[in-house]
């Protein structure tokens, strides 16, 4: 069973321990770091152009997050991203504020032209963008125009297109590989409240991605749903220890993803 398979995943990343290549933005990098490690995997943060296709070589996973952009960093996404589709490492995108700006749309565009991808992680807005749609961005969050949106037809279809899985976070999240179609319903509001909670999420996407191996039986589908459950039940459990306000909530999101296991995700987890 898919749920059974998802539940099982906590385990192989523990086991495979993968080393995940982030060029990710400066931000959330430390809260990403942390939650890499949490999981059970290992993180490396890189981004010069002297290095990245080094450190792509030997990672079992790249997750890019175009948080906060600049023209060096674009130059090194592009020229990781093509060295891990040669090795055929997965890739994860993160397209933070996909729409509201001229620069960060060409962003996207020239890395979906140049990279394949085989996770798009993203918000409403974001993927709503990817798919061609007009949007009404909110700079990195989904705005209240865009929260219409069909996000199982909008993921399906960016599925299709890009031969991907596409994962779309909200409130009810929403992961399709183009055929198959899962919805979670995990999480706490207060989730939106800290920031780096949806980059934190692609890099454990990215971990649990960097898992999957010809000798097991887990694919990219199962690994963002595993990564995106993660989060949610870990803010579910940050909230039960933690109600003092946004700070100690944020640390706890950390320990509760330390403490998954098979029996936790088992009992929490929130899978349609």
């Amino acid at each position: 069973m898919e749920k059974d398979r998802i539940i099982k995943m906590i385990t192989e990343v523990r086991k495979v321990n993968p080393l995940v290549h982030n060029i990710t933005n400066y931000v959330t990098v430390n809260d990403c770091a942390n939650a890499i490690l949490a999981i059970g995997a290992s993180p490396i943060m890189a981004d010069d152009l002297l290095e990245v296709e080094d450190i792509t070589s030997i990672s079992k996973a790249l997750v890019i997050n175009i948080g906060t952009l600049n023209q060096r960093t674009v130059t090194s996404m592009l020229a990781a991203g093509k060295k891990a589709n040669q090795l055929n490492i997965p890739v994860i995108l993160d397209p933070v504020g996909a729409g509201a700006s001229g620069f960060r749309n060409d962003t996207v565009n020239s890395l979906l032209k140049t990279v394949k991808f085989s996770i798009i992680r993203a918000n409403l807005s974001e993927m709503s963008y990817i798919a061609g749609l007009e949007v009404s961005t909110k700079g990195v969050d989904t705005s209240k125009e865009d929260e219409g949106n069909d996000a199982v037809m909008i993921a399906k279809n960016v599925a299709k297109r890009y031969n991907c899985v596409a994962a779309i976070t909200g409130a009810v999240d929403v992961i399709s590989d183009g055929e198959r179609v899962a919805t979670l319903s995990n999480g706490d509001k207060l989730l939106s409240k800290v920031t780096g909670t949806g980059c934190m999420t692609s890099a454990l996407v990215g971990s649990y991605a960097g898992a999957v191996t010809n000798e097991n039986e887990f694919d990219y589908y199962d690994a963002a749903i595993a990564g995106i459950a993660s989060m949610g039940i870990a803010g579910e459990l940050a909230m039960s220890v933690s109600a003092n306000g946004t700070g100690s909530y944020h640390i706890e999101i950390i320990n509760g993803l330390s403490r998954l296991n098979e029996e936790i995700m088992g009992e929490m987890i929130k899978l349609g």
